[in-house]
Protein backbone atom coordinates (compact mmCIF):
# COMPACT_ATOMS: atom_id res chain seq x y z
CA UNK A 1 0.00 0.00 0.00
CA UNK A 2 1.48 3.36 -0.97
CA UNK A 3 2.27 5.64 1.91
CA UNK A 4 0.40 8.94 2.16
CA UNK A 5 1.87 12.23 3.35
CA UNK A 6 -0.48 13.53 6.06
CA UNK A 7 -0.24 16.29 8.68
CA UNK A 8 0.60 13.58 11.22
CA UNK A 9 3.52 12.21 9.17
CA UNK A 10 4.80 15.74 8.54
CA UNK A 11 4.66 16.50 12.26
CA UNK A 12 6.46 13.23 13.02
CA UNK A 13 9.25 14.18 10.61
CA UNK A 14 9.62 17.58 12.23
CA UNK A 15 9.69 16.06 15.73
CA UNK A 16 12.27 13.50 14.65
CA UNK A 17 14.61 16.26 13.43
CA UNK A 18 14.38 17.96 16.83
CA UNK A 19 14.64 14.96 19.13
CA UNK A 20 15.56 15.87 22.70
CA UNK A 21 17.14 13.25 24.90
CA UNK A 22 14.73 10.98 26.77
CA UNK A 23 15.88 12.26 30.17
CA UNK A 24 15.20 15.85 29.19
CA UNK A 25 11.75 15.19 27.78
CA UNK A 26 10.86 13.12 30.86
CA UNK A 27 11.70 16.12 33.02
CA UNK A 28 9.64 18.37 30.76
CA UNK A 29 6.72 15.97 31.17
CA UNK A 30 7.06 15.56 34.92
CA UNK A 31 7.46 19.26 35.68
CA UNK A 32 3.85 20.33 34.94
CA UNK A 33 2.53 17.15 36.56
CA UNK A 34 4.41 17.79 39.81
CA UNK A 35 3.34 21.43 39.89
CA UNK A 36 -0.29 20.44 39.28
CA UNK A 37 -0.06 17.91 42.13
CA UNK A 38 1.23 20.59 44.49
CA UNK A 39 -1.45 23.05 43.39
CA UNK A 40 -4.12 20.39 43.80
CA UNK A 41 -3.01 19.51 47.32
CA UNK A 42 -2.93 23.18 48.29
CA UNK A 43 -6.39 23.83 46.87
CA UNK A 44 -7.75 20.66 48.47
CA UNK A 45 -6.39 21.70 51.87
CA UNK A 46 -8.55 24.79 51.64
CA UNK A 47 -11.59 23.35 49.84
CA UNK A 48 -12.07 20.21 51.94
CA UNK A 49 -11.57 21.47 55.50
CA UNK A 50 -15.12 22.75 55.91
CA UNK A 51 -16.51 19.64 54.21
CA UNK A 52 -14.66 17.35 56.64
CA UNK A 53 -16.14 19.15 59.63
CA UNK A 54 -19.63 19.21 58.12
CA UNK A 55 -19.49 15.46 57.48
CA UNK A 56 -18.61 14.74 61.09
CA UNK A 57 -14.87 14.04 60.91
CA UNK A 58 -12.95 15.15 63.98
CA UNK A 59 -9.96 16.01 61.81
CA UNK A 60 -10.59 18.85 59.39
CA UNK A 61 -7.56 17.64 57.40
CA UNK A 62 -9.17 14.26 56.72
CA UNK A 63 -9.59 14.71 52.98
CA UNK A 64 -6.23 16.42 52.60
CA UNK A 65 -4.34 13.62 54.37
CA UNK A 66 -6.15 11.04 52.30
CA UNK A 67 -5.24 12.85 49.09
CA UNK A 68 -1.60 12.99 50.15
CA UNK A 69 -1.73 9.20 50.55
CA UNK A 70 -3.32 8.88 47.10
CA UNK A 71 -0.60 11.08 45.63
CA UNK A 72 2.11 8.88 47.15
CA UNK A 73 0.45 5.74 45.78
CA UNK A 74 0.03 7.52 42.45
CA UNK A 75 3.74 8.32 42.28
CA UNK A 76 4.46 4.62 42.85
CA UNK A 77 2.07 3.86 39.98
CA UNK A 78 3.97 6.35 37.83
CA UNK A 79 7.24 4.58 38.59
CA UNK A 80 5.71 1.21 37.71
CA UNK A 81 4.29 2.60 34.47
CA UNK A 82 7.67 4.05 33.55
CA UNK A 83 9.43 0.71 34.06
CA UNK A 84 7.09 -1.60 32.14
CA UNK A 85 8.11 -1.73 28.43
CA UNK A 86 5.18 -0.36 26.50
CA UNK A 87 5.33 -3.26 24.03
CA UNK A 88 3.94 -5.42 26.82
CA UNK A 89 0.56 -3.69 26.56
CA UNK A 90 0.25 -4.78 22.93
CA UNK A 91 0.29 -8.43 24.05
CA UNK A 92 -1.85 -7.81 27.14
CA UNK A 93 -4.43 -5.50 25.50
CA UNK A 94 -7.27 -8.04 25.50
CA UNK A 95 -6.79 -9.17 29.15
CA UNK A 96 -6.46 -5.54 30.29
CA UNK A 97 -9.64 -4.59 28.43
CA UNK A 98 -11.43 -7.66 29.80
CA UNK A 99 -10.48 -6.76 33.38
CA UNK A 100 -11.76 -3.23 32.82
CA UNK A 101 -15.11 -4.57 31.62
CA UNK A 102 -15.29 -6.88 34.65
CA UNK A 103 -14.72 -3.87 36.87
CA UNK A 104 -17.48 -1.88 35.14
CA UNK A 105 -19.94 -4.77 35.40
CA UNK A 106 -18.99 -5.36 39.04
CA UNK A 107 -19.72 -1.70 39.73
CA UNK A 108 -23.27 -2.21 38.45
CA UNK A 109 -23.65 -5.35 40.59
CA UNK A 110 -22.15 -4.30 43.93
CA UNK A 111 -21.34 -0.62 43.51
CA UNK A 112 -22.45 2.01 45.98
CA UNK A 113 -24.98 4.63 44.87
CA UNK A 114 -24.07 8.25 45.56
CA UNK A 115 -26.04 11.18 44.25
CA UNK A 116 -28.12 8.93 42.02
CA UNK A 117 -25.10 7.33 40.33
CA UNK A 118 -23.62 3.87 40.90
CA UNK A 119 -19.93 4.41 40.17
CA UNK A 120 -17.99 3.24 43.24
CA UNK A 121 -17.03 -0.16 44.59
CA UNK A 122 -16.48 0.06 48.34
CA UNK A 123 -14.19 -2.59 49.84
CA UNK A 124 -13.82 -1.66 53.49
CA UNK A 125 -11.70 1.51 53.67
CA UNK A 126 -10.90 1.30 49.94
CA UNK A 127 -13.11 2.86 47.26
CA UNK A 128 -12.50 1.96 43.61
CA UNK A 129 -13.89 3.78 40.59
CA UNK A 130 -13.46 1.29 37.76
CA UNK A 131 -14.27 3.84 35.06
CA UNK A 132 -10.96 5.63 35.68
CA UNK A 133 -9.01 2.50 34.75
CA UNK A 134 -11.36 1.72 31.86
CA UNK A 135 -10.10 4.87 30.10
CA UNK A 136 -6.58 3.48 29.86
CA UNK A 137 -7.84 0.01 28.92
CA UNK A 138 -9.88 1.42 26.03
CA UNK A 139 -6.85 3.35 24.76
CA UNK A 140 -4.63 0.25 24.82
CA UNK A 141 -7.27 -1.84 23.06
CA UNK A 142 -7.89 0.69 20.31
CA UNK A 143 -4.16 1.29 19.77
CA UNK A 144 -3.56 -2.44 19.44
CA UNK A 145 -6.43 -3.00 16.99
CA UNK A 146 -5.67 0.00 14.78
CA UNK A 147 -1.95 -0.75 14.69
CA UNK A 148 -2.61 -4.38 13.75
CA UNK A 149 -5.17 -3.43 11.09
CA UNK A 150 -3.10 -0.59 9.60
CA UNK A 151 -3.04 -2.16 6.12
CA UNK A 152 -6.84 -2.48 6.04
CA UNK A 153 -7.88 0.96 7.29
CA UNK A 154 -8.59 2.17 3.75
CA UNK A 155 -11.93 0.38 4.11
CA UNK A 156 -14.62 2.13 6.15
CA UNK A 157 -15.89 -0.98 7.91
CA UNK A 158 -12.40 -1.89 9.06
CA UNK A 159 -12.38 1.54 10.70
CA UNK A 160 -15.91 1.72 12.04
CA UNK A 161 -16.44 -1.80 13.40
CA UNK A 162 -13.47 -2.04 15.81
CA UNK A 163 -13.94 1.49 17.14
CA UNK A 164 -17.69 1.04 17.56
CA UNK A 165 -17.22 -2.35 19.24
CA UNK A 166 -14.76 -1.03 21.83
CA UNK A 167 -16.89 2.04 22.53
CA UNK A 168 -20.06 -0.02 22.85
CA UNK A 169 -18.41 -2.51 25.21
CA UNK A 170 -17.22 0.29 27.49
CA UNK A 171 -20.04 2.75 26.96
CA UNK A 172 -22.95 0.44 27.77
CA UNK A 173 -22.00 -0.27 31.41
CA UNK A 174 -20.88 3.35 31.84
CA UNK A 175 -24.24 4.68 30.67
CA UNK A 176 -26.00 2.26 33.00
CA UNK A 177 -24.23 3.78 36.03
CA UNK A 178 -24.96 6.44 34.58
CA UNK A 179 -21.75 8.30 33.58
CA UNK A 180 -22.23 10.22 30.36
CA UNK A 181 -19.19 12.42 30.95
CA UNK A 182 -16.73 9.52 31.01
CA UNK A 183 -18.43 7.90 28.03
CA UNK A 184 -18.12 11.08 25.97
CA UNK A 185 -14.51 11.49 27.08
CA UNK A 186 -13.56 7.98 25.96
CA UNK A 187 -15.36 8.54 22.64
CA UNK A 188 -13.44 11.79 22.01
CA UNK A 189 -10.19 10.04 22.87
CA UNK A 190 -11.02 7.18 20.51
CA UNK A 191 -11.68 9.63 17.68
CA UNK A 192 -8.31 11.27 18.29
CA UNK A 193 -6.55 7.90 18.14
CA UNK A 194 -8.40 7.15 14.92
CA UNK A 195 -7.35 10.51 13.47
CA UNK A 196 -3.70 9.68 14.22
CA UNK A 197 -3.95 6.24 12.59
CA UNK A 198 -3.62 5.46 8.90
CA UNK A 199 -7.38 5.66 8.36
CA UNK A 200 -8.65 7.94 5.60
CA UNK A 201 -9.72 11.37 6.81
CA UNK A 202 -13.08 10.98 5.10
CA UNK A 203 -13.77 7.85 7.16
CA UNK A 204 -12.61 9.51 10.36
CA UNK A 205 -14.98 12.41 9.76
CA UNK A 206 -17.81 9.95 9.07
CA UNK A 207 -17.18 8.08 12.32
CA UNK A 208 -16.94 11.39 14.17
CA UNK A 209 -20.24 12.69 12.81
CA UNK A 210 -21.99 9.41 13.60
CA UNK A 211 -20.58 9.47 17.13
CA UNK A 212 -21.58 13.10 17.65
CA UNK A 213 -25.14 12.41 16.50
CA UNK A 214 -25.45 9.37 18.75
CA UNK A 215 -23.89 11.26 21.66
CA UNK A 216 -26.32 14.11 21.17
CA UNK A 217 -29.25 11.72 21.41
CA UNK A 218 -27.83 10.20 24.59
CA UNK A 219 -27.29 13.68 26.06
CA UNK A 220 -31.01 14.46 25.92
CA UNK A 221 -32.36 10.94 26.46
CA UNK A 222 -32.38 11.11 30.27
CA UNK A 223 -34.36 13.90 31.99
CA UNK A 224 -31.50 14.99 34.27
CA UNK A 225 -29.09 15.27 31.33
CA UNK A 226 -31.66 17.17 29.31
CA UNK A 227 -32.08 19.58 32.25
CA UNK A 228 -28.31 20.16 32.31
CA UNK A 229 -28.26 20.91 28.59
CA UNK A 230 -31.25 23.26 28.72
CA UNK A 231 -29.83 25.01 31.79
CA UNK A 232 -26.51 25.45 30.00
CA UNK A 233 -28.20 26.87 26.89
CA UNK A 234 -30.67 29.05 28.80
CA UNK A 235 -30.02 32.78 28.96
CA UNK A 236 -31.72 32.92 32.39
CA UNK A 237 -31.04 29.61 34.17
CA UNK A 238 -32.58 28.79 37.54
CA UNK A 239 -29.71 29.70 39.85
CA UNK A 240 -31.47 28.00 42.77
CA UNK A 241 -32.19 24.86 40.77
CA UNK A 242 -30.49 23.29 37.77
CA UNK A 243 -28.13 26.23 37.33
CA UNK A 244 -27.00 26.41 40.95
CA UNK A 245 -23.63 24.68 40.52
CA UNK A 246 -22.62 26.73 37.50
CA UNK A 247 -23.80 29.98 39.11
CA UNK A 248 -21.86 29.43 42.33
CA UNK A 249 -18.81 28.42 40.32
CA UNK A 250 -18.91 31.71 38.39
CA UNK A 251 -19.44 33.64 41.62
CA UNK A 252 -16.32 32.05 43.09
CA UNK A 253 -14.27 32.78 39.98
CA UNK A 254 -15.55 36.35 39.80
CA UNK A 255 -14.75 36.93 43.46
CA UNK A 256 -11.14 36.01 42.78
CA UNK A 257 -10.58 38.92 40.41
CA UNK A 258 -7.10 39.24 38.94
CA UNK A 259 -4.99 37.83 41.77
CA UNK A 260 -7.44 36.15 44.15
CA UNK A 261 -8.64 36.63 47.71
CA UNK A 262 -5.62 34.80 49.14
CA UNK A 263 -4.69 31.20 49.84
CA UNK A 264 -7.09 29.58 52.29
CA UNK A 265 -9.49 32.54 52.17
CA UNK A 266 -12.14 31.02 49.89
CA UNK A 267 -15.73 31.83 50.75
CA UNK A 268 -17.26 29.41 48.26
CA UNK A 269 -15.97 26.43 50.28
CA UNK A 270 -18.35 27.33 53.14
CA UNK A 271 -21.06 25.11 51.64
CA UNK A 272 -21.92 27.58 48.89
CA UNK A 273 -20.22 25.57 46.13
CA UNK A 274 -21.03 21.82 46.06
CA UNK A 275 -18.18 19.39 45.31
CA UNK A 276 -15.64 22.15 45.83
CA UNK A 277 -12.91 19.60 46.56
CA UNK A 278 -13.55 17.47 43.47
CA UNK A 279 -15.43 18.55 40.35
CA UNK A 280 -15.23 22.29 41.11
CA UNK A 281 -11.78 22.60 42.63
CA UNK A 282 -10.76 24.83 39.72
CA UNK A 283 -13.29 27.36 41.05
CA UNK A 284 -11.50 27.39 44.41
CA UNK A 285 -8.16 27.90 42.64
CA UNK A 286 -9.65 30.78 40.67
CA UNK A 287 -11.16 32.35 43.76
CA UNK A 288 -8.00 32.14 45.87
CA UNK A 289 -5.38 32.88 43.20
CA UNK A 290 -7.46 34.85 40.71
CA UNK A 291 -7.27 34.90 36.95
CA UNK A 292 -3.47 34.69 37.15
CA UNK A 293 -3.57 31.39 39.03
CA UNK A 294 -6.31 29.99 36.78
CA UNK A 295 -4.35 30.77 33.64
CA UNK A 296 -1.24 29.24 35.19
CA UNK A 297 -3.09 25.95 35.71
CA UNK A 298 -4.36 26.01 32.12
CA UNK A 299 -0.83 26.75 30.90
CA UNK A 300 0.50 23.73 32.80
CA UNK A 301 -1.98 21.47 31.02
CA UNK A 302 -0.99 23.02 27.70
CA UNK A 303 2.67 22.24 28.42
CA UNK A 304 1.71 18.69 29.39
CA UNK A 305 -0.23 18.28 26.13
CA UNK A 306 2.61 19.72 24.03
CA UNK A 307 5.30 17.51 25.59
CA UNK A 308 3.04 14.44 25.40
CA UNK A 309 2.32 15.12 21.73
CA UNK A 310 6.05 15.41 21.09
CA UNK A 311 6.61 12.01 22.69
CA UNK A 312 3.89 10.51 20.53
CA UNK A 313 5.25 12.01 17.32
CA UNK A 314 8.77 10.81 18.07
CA UNK A 315 7.63 7.20 18.53
CA UNK A 316 8.21 5.26 15.30
CA UNK A 317 6.21 2.24 16.40
CA UNK A 318 2.56 2.66 15.42
CA UNK A 319 1.19 1.00 18.56
CA UNK A 320 3.29 3.13 20.90
CA UNK A 321 2.45 6.27 18.95
CA UNK A 322 -1.29 5.62 19.04
CA UNK A 323 -1.21 4.73 22.73
CA UNK A 324 0.74 7.90 23.54
CA UNK A 325 -1.66 10.05 21.53
CA UNK A 326 -4.58 8.39 23.32
CA UNK A 327 -3.12 9.15 26.75
CA UNK A 328 -2.42 12.77 25.83
CA UNK A 329 -5.94 13.17 24.41
CA UNK A 330 -7.49 11.59 27.52
CA UNK A 331 -5.73 13.92 29.98
CA UNK A 332 -6.12 17.01 27.79
CA UNK A 333 -9.81 16.49 27.00
CA UNK A 334 -10.59 15.69 30.63
CA UNK A 335 -8.97 18.93 31.77
CA UNK A 336 -10.77 20.82 29.00
CA UNK A 337 -14.16 19.36 29.91
CA UNK A 338 -13.70 20.03 33.63
CA UNK A 339 -12.52 23.62 33.20
CA UNK A 340 -15.13 24.22 30.50
CA UNK A 341 -17.92 23.14 32.85
CA UNK A 342 -16.55 25.25 35.69
CA UNK A 343 -16.44 28.43 33.58
CA UNK A 344 -19.74 27.53 31.87
CA UNK A 345 -18.54 27.25 28.30
CA UNK A 346 -19.48 23.55 28.36
CA UNK A 347 -22.24 21.64 30.17
CA UNK A 348 -21.26 20.24 33.57
CA UNK A 349 -20.37 16.55 33.22
CA UNK A 350 -18.83 15.68 36.59
CA UNK A 351 -15.39 14.58 35.37
CA UNK A 352 -12.50 15.50 37.73
CA UNK A 353 -9.56 17.75 36.93
CA UNK A 354 -6.52 15.48 36.40
CA UNK A 355 -3.87 15.57 39.16
CA UNK A 356 -5.83 18.26 41.02
CA UNK A 357 -9.31 17.03 42.04
CA UNK A 358 -9.79 14.76 45.04
CA UNK A 359 -9.98 11.05 44.23
CA UNK A 360 -7.74 8.03 44.57
CA UNK A 361 -8.66 6.03 41.47
CA UNK A 362 -8.27 9.04 39.18
CA UNK A 363 -4.95 9.98 40.75
CA UNK A 364 -3.50 6.48 40.35
CA UNK A 365 -4.78 6.06 36.79
CA UNK A 366 -3.56 9.49 35.66
CA UNK A 367 -0.09 9.15 37.15
CA UNK A 368 0.27 5.61 35.82
CA UNK A 369 -0.55 6.95 32.34
CA UNK A 370 2.17 9.61 32.73
CA UNK A 371 4.59 6.80 33.60
CA UNK A 372 3.64 4.99 30.39
CA UNK A 373 4.38 8.16 28.41
CA UNK A 374 7.82 8.34 30.02
CA UNK A 375 8.46 4.71 29.07
CA UNK A 376 7.45 5.39 25.46
CA UNK A 377 9.81 8.38 25.37
CA UNK A 378 12.71 6.39 26.78
CA UNK A 379 12.31 3.38 24.50
CA UNK A 380 11.76 5.59 21.44
CA UNK A 381 15.00 7.43 22.21
CA UNK A 382 16.91 4.16 22.51
CA UNK A 383 15.56 2.88 19.21
CA UNK A 384 16.32 6.18 17.47
CA UNK A 385 19.94 6.12 18.65
CA UNK A 386 20.42 2.53 17.41
CA UNK A 387 21.51 1.32 13.96
CA UNK A 388 17.98 1.62 12.65
CA UNK A 389 17.95 5.38 13.18
CA UNK A 390 16.16 7.09 10.34
CA UNK A 391 14.19 4.02 9.31
CA UNK A 392 10.43 4.45 9.18
CA UNK A 393 8.22 1.90 10.84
Amino acid sequence: MASRVTPITQARSFAARREPRSGRIAVLLLLPVVVLLIIGLGALLSASSVLAIREGYTDNLYYFKRQVLFAIIGVLCLIVGARIPYDWYRKAAIPIFGLALVGLVATLAIGEVRGGAQRWIVLGPVTIQASEFAKFAAIVMLAMILARKAEYLDTFWHVFVPVATVLAAVGLPLMMQPDFGTTALIAATALTILFASSARMFHVIGVGLAGAAFGGMLAVAAPYRLERVTSFLSENPDVLGDGYHAHQSLVALGTGGWFGVGLGASRARWSFLPNAHSDFIFSIIGEETGLAGSLAVIALFMVLAAVGATIALRCRDSFGRLMAIGIVAWLTFQALVNVGGVVKVLPITGVPLPFVSAGGSAMMANLFAVGVLINIARISAKRSSGPERGAAR
